[in-house]
């Protein structure tokens, strides 16, 4: 008589382990078991724990980092507000989030067509193309491209790191305020690079947003393309003016 005992299921590995990190066994920020030790908690085969693991990090529960393993993620979503004066840090200090920013490169270019045309520039001018990360709470949550005309705002990214705040660094200029124009949303698979940048599952999918901000007079400031992770934000669209940062 065969006596051996039926394996766990994949889908009951998960749940256990959803439970777990609901009821606060496990927290935000724990690595979990490695697969042989899991295999082993739960009578199954290392096949059924990578799928129930894989189907947390598709749910946001959990993080795979190649190298380092599986950790509790359990971000929140952030909720950010576009609206008239749309502003990063004042939008997402309010959840209670710590909002920190890294410069990852800056440059002067040659403006590419598209950014041409929302700057309004002709072929000849140059703009300055910088590179930032976003994190709420240590965590990516977005990075991108901003463009500045460079005849207007040369040095634009340095007197961003020094004063950090983008309206600061606009009165620097002699901008008193600034003002979104345009934005674009849509969301598609995330590339392998976006995928180890914000640091999701390569499942989950990306949220690109393309903006335009203005001065008061309606002349183009900005650019931009950022790369979000739809996991761990959503947007809200708002008529009402955004206080100033």
């Amino acid at each position: 008589m065969n006596t051996k005992m039926p394996r766990t299921s994949w889908t009951m590995i998960r749940d256990t382990l959803l439970q777990e990190i609901a009821d606060g066994v496990l927290r935000p920020g724990d690595k979990l078991a490695t697969e042989p030790q899991l295999a082993a908690r739960f009578g199954a085969g290392r096949h059924s724990v990578r799928r129930a693991v894989d189907a947390m990090a598709l749910l946001g529960k959990v993080s795979i980092e190649q190298g380092r393993g599986t950790f509790v993620e359990e971000a929140p979503r952030l909720t950010y507000a576009i609206g008239k004066r749309t502003r990063l840090r004042r939008n997402l200090l309010p959840q209670g989030c710590e909002v920190s920013g890294k410069l990852l490169s800056s440059e002067i270019v040659e403006a590419p067509a598209s950014v041409r045309r929302a700057l309004d520039l002709d072929d000849t001018t140059k703009v300055v193309e910088s590179q930032r990360l976003t994190l709420a709470d240590d965590m990516p949550i977005a990075f991108g491209w901003t463009w500045h005309p460079a005849d207007r705002f040369p040095d634009f990214a340095a007197r961003r790191e020094a004063l950090g705040s983008t309206t600061e660094t606009y009165r620097s200029y002699g901008v008193a305020d600034y003002f979104r124009h345009e934005t674009e949303l849509h969301a598609r698979p995330a590339k392998p690079d976006e995928t180890a940048v914000l640091k999701q599952h390569p499942g989950l999918p990306v949220i690109v947003l393309h903006a335009v901000d203005v001065d008061p007079e309606g002349r183009p400031l900005s650019t931009s393309r950022v790369i979000w992770a739809a996991g761990r934000v959503k947007f809200i669209m708002t008529g009402q003016q955004d206080d100033r940062d």
